[in-house]
């Protein structure tokens, strides 16, 4: 990732590559300064199924918990550590966003289910209110972030720290319903960010520009382009019937099992939500038509294989 936003991003992408870099690198010596406190108490081996059947005494999974956390945390990225995605995404070419999007991202939040859940059970569960607490920070301050975006990666980039908000949410309500809501919005926002990814990226080959007041009217333009991006649009939103409806559905039962105003405030998480994607499809789509987009070229079949593999 730090290659491809570096060589092939945009006009500030050696920023965002080093900056990308360096948040993960700290994380990341944290988390192995850790393995190796595990390695020597957990009877020297590597192996996760025999670190698993150890009992470590609280104090020493406490602070294994955080040096874990601090790489997880960067990955997911959590509240406040997630200043480097929004530059990431928008200074990645579009390839690279989806894939920071659709996979890398979600390394934060296998960690915290492979290893900080099994390794730490005693930390993990007397962690609850902040973890709670960060993960609900992060799904209102994202969706706010989003209304006073002005460039279409960056606001999804934002919408990004949102719902990656509502997979923390559901891992550390610790109760099936957040476990497996959690589990089901990592794969749903992987296939629908890329997909707002990739639809920003076919506009942003025709017109070289991602601000948002530059389009305008592109439904009468391009109207194919403006059903595919209006299935993502819903889907981001987590309209019923979509695949986004059924991870944030669970989550947020799972939130207000562990705790009722998790649970009431994820929900207004989702209110904002449907009102910044809406109103950036009102703004692209509708609105007076911009004369220069006028003659641009509908998607062709190359295009559409994009979408459908």
């Amino acid at each position: 990732m730090y290659l491809l936003i570096g060589v092939w991003g945009g006009p500030n992408r050696i920023y965002a590559a080093i900056k990308f870099f360096l948040y993960t690198l700290v994380g990341s010596v944290l988390m192995l300064v850790g393995i190796i406190v595990l390695y020597f108490y957990g009877g020297q081996t590597f192996d996760i199924l025999e670190l698993v059947k150890k009992t470590y005494p609280y104090e020493m999974q406490f602070w294994l918990f955080w040096a874990f956390f601090a790489a997880f945390a960067v990955k997911v990225p959590m509240f406040p550590v997630h200043t480097w995605l929004p530059d990431a995404h928008t200074e990645a070419p579009t390839a690279g966003s989806v894939v920071l999007a659709a996979v890398l991202i979600k390394m934060g939040a296998y960690g915290f289910l492979r290893f900080s859940l099994p390794l730490f059970p005693d930390a993990a569960n007397s962690m609850i209110v902040p973890m709670l607490t960060l993960s609900v920070i992060a799904i209102i301050y994202g969706a706010v972030v989003c209304l006073a975006q002005t460039d279409l990666k960056r606001l999804i980039a934002y919408s990004s720290v949102s719902h990656m908000g509502f997979v923390t949410l559901g891992i550390f309500a610790l109760n099936i319903q957040g476990l497996e809501g959690g589990i089901l919005q990592m794969l749903n926002h992987g296939i629908v960010t890329g997909g707002l990814f990739l639809s920003v990226g076919v506009v942003y080959d025709r017109t070289h520009s991602r601000e948002i007041k530059d389009y305008g009217g592109l439904a009468s333009v391009l109207p194919l382009y403006a059903a595919f991006f209006m299935v993502f649009t819903l889907a981001s939103i987590g309209l019923p019937g979509m695949n986004g409806f059924i991870g944030e559905f669970l989550i947020i039962l799972g939130g207000f099992t562990a705790s009722k105003w998790a649970g009431v405030l994820s929900a207004l998480g989702i209110i904002i939500g449907a009102g910044y994607m809406l109103w950036l499809y009102q703004r692209v789509f509708f609105m007076e038509t911009n004369q220069k987009l006028i003659g641009l070229q509908e998607m062709d079949t190359r295009r559409l294989s994009h979408y459908c593999p």
